[in-house]
């Protein structure tokens, strides 16, 4: 499996049979460069320009937009309900997570999640082996909430993402917070990458967590 990273929250996952592109989003609104790229399934958080933007992706078979059970060419996706703030979405609404299992990895990508999650949905998301979590704050959880949540999970990688990038719009870049302070907040090992190639037998039974940076493409 090969994660590369489209910016913002957007990546592509490729897998042997089929590919999943994350949260497409609109150049204009993010500031931000993003390609075309071609990917058999899409999943979509919420309904916001930064997330959702689902014509830039070709060769789309199917587009996944909210929680549910899902089974598409070898991939399977389960969707759970969650918020895009603290306050059981009245300021944003709600947030989709997707745990997506292709060739024996379990792959979560939390979307603009807004708030610590239960026991309970950790209890039910299960082991993750790739977690893709928000680190910027303002919108989402930030630093300090994220390291909370990956200590919780216990993950073998995480993949930050939706923090503060050169050539941001403002309205959006300015209220993030770096990635960076994410990083200072974790002290956990970090390794920068310009693809992440993953084979579930590459994961160690007492595998400490690592946060893996990915280049944008």
């Amino acid at each position: 499996m090969d994660i590369t990273y489209l910016g913002h929250s957007s990546f592509k996952i490729k897998t042997k049979l089929a590919s999943v592109i994350t949260d497409p989003f609109d150049p204009k609104e993010v500031g931000l460069k993003y390609s075309a790229t071609e990917g058999e399934i899409v999943t979509v958080s919420h309904n916001h320009l930064d997330h959702n933007v689902v014509d830039k992706v070709t060769s789309i078979k199917k587009i996944i937009d909210g929680p549910g059970e899902y089974e598409i060419l070898g991939i399977s996706i389960m969707g759970y309900r969650t918020f895009h703030d603290a306050k059981d979405g009245a300021e944003r609404g709600e947030n989709t997570i997707y745990v997506i299992e292709a060739e024996g990895l379990r792959i979560v990508h939390l979307g603009d999640l807004g708030h610590p999650l239960s026991n309970d949905l950790i209890d039910e998301i299960g082991d993750v082996d790739v977690l893709m979590i928000p680190v910027g704050g303002f919108f989402t959880i930030g630093p300090k909430e994220a390291t909370e949540v990956v200590s919780k999970i216990g993950p073998s990688f995480v993949i930050p993402m939706h923090y503060k990038a050169s050539g941001m719009n403002l309205g959006l870049g300015d209220k993030l917070l770096q990635l960076e302070d994410f990083l200072k907040e974790c002290g956990i090992v970090t390794e920068n990458l310009p693809k992440f190639s993953i084979k579930k037998e590459d994961i160690l039974e007492d595998q400490s967590t690592k946060i893996i940076v990915l280049e944008k493409k």
